[in-house]
This record gives C-alpha cells, sequence and structure tokens, in this order.
C-alpha cells in the first residue's frame, strides 16, 4: 500500500494519499502511482503521533490530492512521483502552507503550475517529484541530503493522514512523530524484492505502534544535521498496512535522488 498519498501506504499501498485525493486524481486524469508490483497507493496520517505546534515545520505543505510536500525552494514542492500526475503544465493543485491546522485562517493557499515526476518512475523506486507553484512563498525551505551520512538515527515523520490504518477519518492538524532507521537487511526481511534498496530506505520500531500511513504520502522524512539544521533524508512512500509490528514504513531515499532534484527544479 502506498502510504504515503494517493496512497501508497495503508494496505501494500503507497504511502499515502486519501481516497478523495485519488479520486480528484482521477477526475484531472491523473493516476497515482502504486507501491509494489502495482497497487495503488493510498494516503495515511501519522499513527502514533502528537500535535505539531504552529510554525514548528513550517516547510510542510499539504497538497489537495491528499498528500503532503515539503518547500524544497520558495516556489517549488518536493513530493512523492505517486502523488502526482505526468511531468507537464499543471494548474489543477492547490498548495496549503504556513498553518499546521488546515482550517487556520492564517493558511496560505497557492496554485501549481506545472509538475515534474521522476524521469523513469514505474511505481517502484524514484518516487520523488516537484511541484511548481504560481508565487514563491515567503516560508523557510528544507534543505535535502546530498549524501548518505544522515540515513542513520532517528528521524521526524509529518503529516495530516489517517492516524490509525484503515480509517477515512483526517484530523486537519499536523501531526508530528520519531522513528528510528532500519537497515536494508531487517526491512527486506519483510519486504523481500519488493525493497530497492539503492533508492529507498525504512524506519520504523520493531513493536510497530507508530508510522506514517494514509494521507502522508509525499511529505519529508527528516533529522537534524551537524549544524543542528533540519535536512530531509526520505520522502513517504509506502507500507504494508500503518504502524504494524516488524513492518517498516519504506521511504524515497533523498541522497540518491539529490543532484537529479536540484537538475529538475532548475528546469520548471
Amino acid at each position: 500500500m502506498t502510504r504515503h498519498a494517493p496512497e501508497r501506504r495503508g494496505l501494500t499501498t503507497l504511502k499515502r494519499a486519501t481516497a478523495t485525493g485519488a479520486a480528484a486524481l482521477a477526475v484531472a486524469g491523473l493516476q497515482p502511482g502504486s507501491a509494489h508490483a502495482a497497487p495503488v497507493p493510498i494516503p495515511a496520517p501519522v499513527v502514533g503521533g502528537t500535535p505539531a505546534a504552529q510554525g514548528e515545520f513550517p516547510f510542510m505543505v499539504h497538497l489537495s490530492m491528499g498528500c503532503g510536500g515539503a518547500l524544497y525552494r520558495n516556489d517549488v514542492v518536493l513530493t512523492a512521483a505517486h502523488c502526482v500526475g505526468r511531468s507537464g503544465r499543471n494548474t489543477s493543485v492547490t498548495v496549503t502552507a504556513g498553518a499546521a491546522d488546515l482550517r487556520s485562517t492564517a493558511a496560505i493557499k497557492v496554485k501549481s503550475t506545472k509538475v515534474k515526476r521522476a524521469p523513469g518512475y514505474h511505481h517502484k523506486g524514484r518516487d520523488w517529484a516537484l511541484i511548481k507553484l504560481a508565487r514563491p512563498l515567503d516560508l523557510p525551505t528544507l534543505n535535502i541530503a546530498e549524501d548518505g551520512r544522515y540515513n542513520k538515527g532517528t528521524f521526524t515523520v509529518v503529516g495530516w493522514g489517517a492516524t490509525q490504518e484503515g480509517s477515512r477519518s483526517r484530523p486537519g492538524k499536523l501531526l508530528k512523530a520519531k522513528v528510528p532507521f532500519v537497515g536494508d537487511g531487517q526491512c527486506k526481511r519483510h519486504y523481500g524484492n519488493r525493497l530497492v534498496p539503492a533508492e529507498e530506505m525504512c524506519a520504523g520500531y520493531p513493536r510497530g505502534g507508530v508510522d506514517t500511513c494514509s494521507g502522508d504520502s509525499g511529505g519529508p522524512m527528516f533529522r537534524k544535521d551537524d549544524s543542528g539544521q533540519w535536512i530531509e533524508v526520505g520522502i513517504t512512500s509506502w507500507g504494508d498496512g500503518c504502524a504494524r509490528a516488524g513492518v517498516p514504513g519504506v521511504y524515497t531515499e533523498v541522497s540518491a535522488f539529490a543532484k537529479n532534484i536540484a537538475w529538475a527544479a532548475d528546469t520548471l
């Protein structure tokens, strides 16, 4: 399930877009991708999370198709490929920023103008995409990891997705949680050849209980760098269910695509 966005996470789903978001994509002719051999991704919220304070993660944005994302540049959002359709002109996405509570009057809304999906994306690995905004936002951006040195330790995940597997309820308030790194060998004990180690990484607790879920797809997984600043190391992508024991969440390994992402942003 894709966890994250039009659902890649949930039940072998892309991790996590909402059903409503997936429907909206279909209407717009944008077909969300599937996590594994080809399940359609399903978004989900942070399971086992706690409310984030207003302004705590100012780079975090919500996408109208039911995914999350982070400001890579003031006018460019980094999200998951399975959350968007093909590359090109696209004015159908509404980006909500500047508010932990989506119903807040402080929320800023801006439309998309273009989408750039990872070249060669075929619903397995390479799960990243960029969305160009109609105007730049006066908000902090989130740097991305350019090498694998930060692919370890404990990460922060955030999202507006479901708070438990199978739930269609969305709190509307940004939730946050901590999840530890899980090595490729341990992660493959569950996912086997469905995992693409060179392009994906895993995180989660052996006992489960904390995880991203449907509607969280595309959101950042991040930690502090050596200077104490937040840095994005993963993009919520997919997983089997949400917060199950022995089943880590799967995230796009950002450092594997850092140069590609920078080039794509320059060409938007």
